[in-house]
């Protein structure tokens, strides 16, 4: 296996890079494919980066901190006008995200509420526990019958 390049002057190696963020060699590749950080230059095929590949790594972390996706982070990354400040970025994909936590929240805790409730449940068949959803299903009255 080859040796990674020494750091010469601003250039990298991807073994150093992965290294020094504690990344996988994998997921930078990743990152870069995906639009991310800058794709590497190539010296004798292998891939170098510039230092200022650890300011777009630490800039994916938090994102993903944050709960953004691969697709909401190329959209802050490269999704605005060159001239768009970061803050009016992230407030645009911040408000977003932030509806999207509150309904997962919401859906947790109906999920929690549910499962203490099912931490009770006394029934001898599963029939038996979802018989008033069956009712409910099958009930026809107060809704009307399209025919066809």
């Amino acid at each position: 296996m080859p040796h990674p390049l020494p750091e010469s002057g601003r250039l990298l190696s991807i073994g150093i890079i992965a290294q020094r963020t504690g990344l996988r060699v994998s997921a930078i590749r990743y990152y870069e494919s995906v639009g991310l950080i800058e794709p590497a230059r190539r010296i004798s095929g292998r891939r170098v980066y510039d230092r200022a590949v650890f300011e777009s790594i630490a800039l994916v972390r938090l994102a993903q901190e944050a709960g953004f996706t691969v697709a909401e982070i190329r959209e802050l990354v490269s999704g605005f006008e060159s001239a768009t400040p970061a803050s009016a970025r992230w407030q645009a994909l911040a408000k977003r995200k932030l509806t999207d936590v509150i309904e997962r929240i919401e859906h947790a805790q109906r999920m929690k509420e549910l499962l203490e409730r099912l931490m009770g449940c006394r029934c001898e068949t599963l029939g038996e526990c979802v018989q008033k959803r069956v009712a409910k299903m099958t009930d026809d009255r107060g809704h009307r019958r399209h025919n066809a």
